[in-house]
């Protein structure tokens, strides 16, 4: 009897510390997801700031495709661009890019390089259209005029522009995640297409309707509310050119800088070094605290700087090739 009692304990260590030896091995896959969550989060962080630039420029650009349209018509409108944009970001360019980043990473930088061209051609755009008048919409007809039919028109051309900018969003993106697994990627990818998806539109939404807002309050009996309506009226002209400059200097900066690291990864160091050469004295004047600060803003203000004058030679070109009206 004793010793069936001591082989029946035994057994029942063993099975405790089997059941042990598994929960340890829970714990340590536990470990290994939370840190595999941990580096999708970071990665998703490192690549959605390097996004900044092509987001804000997205912001900028999509309101004007529901101007001029009746008000109960704005928001349906938003919300078929933003289908476009998640089916653009998640049914095309994100199969695509995990199929670049697995079989071909090496075509990333060249890729790269042109979604920094194009940033580039887009801000000259918006600083040339500063300095000379452009006039190409002066002569089209309002679009409530022009019918139903023009909704959709705009719609598409939305959802083709999104699709331009999506792509650099997920080209900049994956660059950040090549050594990252298949599945990491496409995790990073995704989070950041929903997430910029739904802040840029929910932006573009709040912006649109947000003269709409300004309009019903200046109509209030409160003195109070109608002033802050009226306000806020004569302040959305003020807000749309503010994000229109924010947006250029951005594009200016992300293109250029996609171009300088890029060229540097191909085998072209130039740029990077003249930008280094001139970059160390100005930052060296600055408090010690500083230097990362100002090691970062002069990079942005000589790549941009630099992006603006490649676009500027790029318009012509574009503009020879591509009527002025179509190159958008």
């Amino acid at each position: 009897m004793p010793s069936g009692l001591v082989a029946l304990l035994d057994d029942v260590a063993a099975i405790a510390r089997a059941a042990s030896a598994s929960l340890d091995d829970v714990s340590v896959m536990s470990k290994a997801a939370a840190a595999s969550l941990d580096d999708v989060t970071a990665a998703a962080a490192r690549a959605g700031t390097k996004t900044a630039g092509v987001v804000i420029d997205d912001a900028a650009v999509t309101p004007r495709y529901v101007t001029g349209f009746e008000p109960a018509r704005e928001l349906p409108m938003i919300a078929r661009i933003a289908r476009g944009s998640i089916k653009n970001k998640l049914l095309i360019l994100l199969p695509a890019a995990v199929l670049l980043g697995q079989f071909a990473p090496f075509l990333i930088p060249y890729i790269l390089i042109i979604g920094g061209l194009f940033l580039c051609y887009e801000a000259a755009e918006k600083v040339l259209e500063w300095i000379h008048v452009d006039e190409t919409n002066v002569h089209e007809l309002p679009a409530i005029v022009e019918g139903p039919e023009r909704e959709t028109q705009m719609v598409s051309g939305a959802i083709r522009t999104d699709l331009i900018l999506s792509a650099e969003i997920m080209a900049i993106a994956l660059s950040e995640v090549t050594d990252q697994l298949w599945w990491q990627q496409a995790l990073v990818l995704a989070l950041i297409g929903i997430v910029i998806t739904v802040a840029v539109y929910g932006a573009v939404a709040l912006i649109v309707k947000m003269d709409d807002v300004g309009l019903h309050l200046a109509k209030t009996r409160n003195n109070g509310m109608a002033t802050f309506g009226r306000g806020l009226v004569a302040f959305m002209p003020k807000l749309l050119t503010g994000i229109s400059i924010i947006g250029t200097l951005a594009m200016a900066w992300v293109g250029g800088g996609l171009l300088v690291h890029n060229i540097a990864a191909i085998g072209w160091h130039g740029p990077e070094h003249w930008i280094e050469l001139v970059s160390h004295p100005l930052v060296d004047l600055t408090p010690e605290g500083m230097h990362g600060f100002a090691e970062w803003l002069i990079f942005a203000i000589l790549s941009g700087l630099g992006g603006v004058a490649i676009g500027a030679v790029i318009a012509p070109i574009v503009h020879r090739i591509i009527p002025h009206g179509e190159a958008h």
